[in-house]
């Protein structure tokens, strides 16, 4: 009887989510339902398969003939509106009738096509019209007029009357209780962005728009009793069951052959080209990785993923052949040789002792996936690959949906309410915490948002994530057109993963781009070619194993944070392994469970290590008793407790706060004592290693996904030990890493390069480099218009270097205001002029409202020159120009614009022969890092930069940096005690201040 169902994927309308519209609906003992949620189907698929769990079959004989009887039978559709006004309901008779809507609805949302007034014609599908009292359209075969009960006194001496079998029951549903209705109203109000008083009567729902009984709502129209049984009947025409097999799982054909022969070819080809990529990488005799290949290979056909394998391959195939594309392959496919030997990772898993259960297994549900890095500026050639390569409707991004879930929804609802700004603002503050919660206002705001707590918000895009379906995509999803230009699916991951799919990560990040680039100007600038997958020559090779130990790879991806340049230090860090492990303890959530600092005693401390037991020290003697890795708890489970890797793998993802089951879950945990005390283990050691896995479960980190970091390190290090000048111009050039620009030039003129400021006849838009010398790029240039941050290089390649002024200015066309930006910075200074001199000139040529052309000249007339007087200019009148145009002064260091020549009683490299000792010195600020502490303080890590160029790093205990904070960039006299952990030497600050700068002659004048 209820045609016309929103859920909470009616966005900023429904209000009830999908369980609890289900579970409502079968308390009521309603027969049959439809989902029709508002120009969306996001949760078509979710209602039928919740219908499904929520229901029991009634005998084991229907179930082995594929007839499941539902308590309730889901039937979706889609309800389509313009402008908040409805147009019609189209509900899906069967599969193909839900295909038929997404598709309607994905045309006009890619092709942004408003939608039409009258319903399309689709096979398999009702179309249902909101009565007026002017209805009288003429209607199709499948198309009704729905009717509320309180619309009925209109049907008297109506024209629809002559067309009985045309009217069916209208009861929307939309909130859960008339309670309920205010939290809609709400929803509007945040839609509409207008004040909760203000929303249009026609914008909200009825306030009876709640499900009742069919008994109830039979008796409404009673006196219509052709009404009921059209509804009826449309409601038994419908038929969705074809969407789940017999039990809880989807029918969905949805994994990709890659071979057109289908499955059967998929696997003979992937098993050529692994044993093909396990020669390349293992040579022709290692009984080793020939055993571990079988064994993967059999699970993936097993698992039937030989497609998701070979089309990855072919993703990585024709990036690095066609396009010849750099790509890091990351996360749990790097434990799979056969990924390794596919060169979707350059990670040995034999070499890392490697688990391939952590990535696939037989007991795994969810399907896997791979995380295949690419630079930032070339993922969207790949992806236009992937959407160009297979059919419309078969590819397609996933989305991803925001939900109300931190404190800004409370601006949100402030805002409806009409208080002031300044009101919600405390409302917000967390340091006002206690004394909102004695406000009525407060309390009342708080509730509301308590009950939207955790309700979509709005769709989005997934990172990075893409479907490629073997059936029409649109039979589980219609498709949205985000700004990005790729069609994306309505619902986000854990919906692609219940329904089977397996998704593909494209995903991209800066470190590529700067390897990528460093690579390209290294055969440009110094004409050599390099190989940087040549990863096993790069981690036994002592220079690079220097700069890890020193902790100073500014530039290099992952590891030159302060924290990482800290923690490298501290372990003394030498070798791949330690990088790996270094890359996994980083991690927030580690630092602060004290598992860092454990790991960083015992590894200076090995010998003094006490393990639990032989297994344990079989196990985890390479972290030193830590588990710092997911693998190591997959391990201590197997090899201790006697499970199998499945189970241990399915055990650990569990706690890491991914298995929804509590019941699944106290099962395994119970399953994991028995075994364990099969083994021989007494109740007091079992019950010791159980505290420890629960302990570090929830903060462990994949090993795979650490030694695919450490592998692109070590790239990154390779290239900035040997190639440091073409690296630093990479690294500048893609947008540098965790610091400002500033550093990784300052890192540039440290190699020895000669920087230059921009040139007009030498600069491009980005830095380049020729021989020493390094041409910082237009772009950065602060106020440079784009259109001539890209033409000025770009008319100097084509037609020569600019002669003069007149020169430049007729062949650009360039404007006066940025013309005199260009002064100002020095780029014109081929000229030979000083830059007041081309200030004075400009004007000559574009003081005035006709620009010069760039036109053929019949005479060539030498314009009257002027003898100018000498204009002085002195040296800290530029560094505040470069400073404001750049950003920082290129030709000037911070501290030559103190008032004071004083640089500290030490500098930065003496701080090992002073440990102990309270001492001055003077910073260049770097950055700053606020941290909470146990008891809810804050905490500052500061870096700074001495006289030297040196790196040092403060510490800022809560009761000093209140007094004496951060103010930004500038040079800071710093008054603290010098301290040692494990070799790292940083300032405990007790009192810290700015330095005054000298002023600007030109601003003071």
């Amino acid at each position: 009887m209820f045609l016309n169902l929103h859920s909470s994927y009616s966005l900023k309308y429904g209000t009830m989510d999908i369980q609890t519209i289900v579970a409502k609906a079968r308390a009521l003992n309603i027969g049959q339902l439809i989902l029709t949620d508002i120009n969306n189907s996001t949760g078509a698929v979710e209602f039928i398969r919740e219908c499904y769990r929520q229901g029991v079959a009634k005998e084991a004989d229907d179930v082995q003939k594929g007839n499941i009887p539902y308590p309730l039978k889901p039937i979706t559709g889609i309800e389509f509106k313009s402008d908040q006004q409805l147009l019609y309901i189209g509900i899906a008779r069967n599969r193909e009738g839900m295909r038929a809507l997404n598709e309607f609805l994905s045309f006009h949302n890619i092709e942004n096509i408003p939608l039409p007034d009258t319903a399309p014609i689709l096979n398999d599908v009702f179309f249902i019209y909101p009565f007026t009292k002017n209805s009288n359209r003429t209607l199709k075969s499948n198309e009704f007029i729905g009717i509320k009960s309180d619309q009925l006194n209109h049907l008297y001496k109506h024209p629809l009357l002559e067309k009985k079998e045309k009217l069916v029951i209208w009861h929307p549903v939309t909130v859960g209780s008339r309670v309920e209705h205010r939290l809609h109203e709400y929803l509007r109000a945040i839609e509409l962005n207008t004040l909760l008083t203000l929303v249009p009567e026609d914008a909200k729902c009825g306030c009876n728009e709640v499900l009742i009984s069919e008994e109830e709502l039979k008796l409404k129209f009673e006196a219509f009793p052709f009404i009921i049984e059209n509804t009826q009947n449309l409601l038994n025409a419908c038929d969705l069951s074809s969407y789940f097999e017999p039990g809880p799982q989807p029918m969905s054909k949805n994994r990709f052959s890659y071979c057109k022969e289908g499955e059967g070819l998929d696997k003979v080809l992937l098993r050529r080209i692994a044993y093909k990529g396990l020669e390349n990488r293992y040579g022709k005799n290692n009984p080793v990785a020939r055993e571990r290949m079988e064994k993967e290979l059999r699970i993936i056909e097993l698992k039937h993923y030989c497609a998701y394998f070979l089309i990855t391959f072919d993703i990585v195939r024709y990036a690095m052949g066609k396009c010849k594309f750099y790509h890091v392959g990351r996360g749990s496919g790097a434990n799979s040789i056969v990924a390794y030997c596919l060169r979707i990772t350059d990670v040995d898993p034999i070499d890392l002792d490697l688990y391939f259960e952590r990535f696939l297994h037989e007991k795994r549900t969810s399907p896997p996936d791979f995380d295949i890095d690419f630079a930032w500026d070339e993922r969207e050639t790949i992806q236009k690959y992937i959407f160009n390569k297979y059919p419309k409707w078969h590819v397609a991004f996933l989305g991803t949906m925001s939900t109300f879930k931190d404190r800004a929804i409370i601006r949100e609802i402030g805002k409806v309410l009409g208080l002031p700004k300044e009101e919600i603002d405390g409302f917000i503050d967390p340091t006002k915490e206690r004394e909102n919660q004695l406000n009525a206002t407060y309390q009342k705001l708080a509730a509301v948002h308590h009950h939207m707590q955790n309700m979509p918000n709005q769709r989005s895009i997934h990172a990075g994530g893409i479907l490629i379906s073997e059936e029409p995509i649109t039979y589980y999803t219609a498709l949205d057109l985000p700004p990005k230009g790729f069609v994306t699916v309505q619902w986000d991951m854990y919906e692609a993963e219940a329904i089977g799919y397996e998704k593909f990560d494209v995903l991209s990040q800066r470190g590529i781009g700067h390897i990528r680039e460093a690579v390209q100007l290294i055969n440009s600038n110094c004409g050599r070619d390099i190989d940087i997958h040549d990863f096993k020559t790069f981690k036994n090779d002592p220079n690079l194993n220097a700069i890890l130990r020193e902790g100073q790879p500014i530039g290099c991806f992952y590891i030159e944070s302060p924290a990482m340049r800290q923690l490298l230090k501290k372990l003394k860090c030498e070798d791949y392994l330690t990088l790996v492990a270094a890359s996994s303890i980083i991690r927030p959530g580690v630092a602060s469970s004290g598992m860092m600092k454990s790991f960083i005693e015992r590894y200076h401390a090995p010998d003094k290590v006490v393990y639990l037991c032989e297994e344990m020290k079989e196990q985890l003697k390479e972290t030193y008793g830590v588990m710092v890795y997911q693998e190591d708890v997959i391990k201590v489970c197997h090899y201790f407790a006697g499970l199998d890797l499945a189970d241990a793998d399915v055990l650990r993802k569990a706690m890491s706060g991914k298995y929804r089951s509590k019941l699944a879950f106290d099962e395994l945990v119970n399953k994991f004592f028995v075994s364990a005390r099969k083994q021989g283990h007494s109740e007091e050691l079992i019950t010791e290693v159980w505290r420890q896995i629960s302990s570090f479960a929830g903060y462990s980190f994949s090993k795979a996904h650490s030694a695919s970091f450490a592998v692109e390190s070590y790239q990154s290090l390779y290239l900035k030990t040997y190639y440091p000048k073409e690296f630093m111009v990479a690294v500048l050039n893609n947008y540098g890493g965790f610091y400002n620009r500033w550093v990784y030039v300052h890192e540039l003129q440290k190699t020895g390069a000669k920087v230059h400021l921009p040139c007009v006849n030498q600069s491009d838009e980005v830095v380049n480099i020729k021989g020493n010398d390094a041409f910082l790029g237009f772009t950065g240039v602060q106020g440079l218009e784009h259109k001539f941050i890209e033409s000025i290089p770009q008319e100097r390649r084509l037609n020569g270097p600019f002669k003069d002024l007149e020169n430049f200015v007729k062949r650009t066309q360039i404007t006066l205001e940025q013309a005199i930006l260009l002064i100002r910075l020095g780029a014109l200074r081929f000229t030979g002029k000083d830059k007041k001199t081309l200030l004075w000139d400009i004007y000559n040529y574009l003081g005035h409202k006709n620009k010069i052309i760039n036109a053929a000249e019949l005479f060539s007339l030498e314009r009257k020159e002027y003898t100018l007087p000498e204009l002085a200019n002195l040296p800290i009148e530029d560094a505040y120009v470069e400073w404001e145009l750049l950003g920082f002064p290129l030709n000037y260091q911070m501290f030559d614009f103190l008032k004071t020549s004083y640089r500290g009683e030490i500098m930065a490299a003496d701080m090992n022969k002073n440990v102990g000792k309270t001492v001055r010195m003077v910073g260049n600020y770097v950055c700053e890092k606020t941290v909470r502490t146990i008891k809810n303080t804050k905490m500052w890590f500061g870096t700074f930069l001495d006289s030297n160029g040196d790196f040092f790093d403060t510490t800022h205990f809560p009761n000093s940096t209140p007094i004496y904070p951060f103010k930004g960039k500038g040079c800071y006299l710093i008054l603290g005690k010098i301290v040692e952990d494990f070799g790292f030497h940083s300032v405990e600050v007790l009192k810290f201040a700015k330095l005054d700068i000298r002023m600007n002659p030109v601003a003071v004048d």
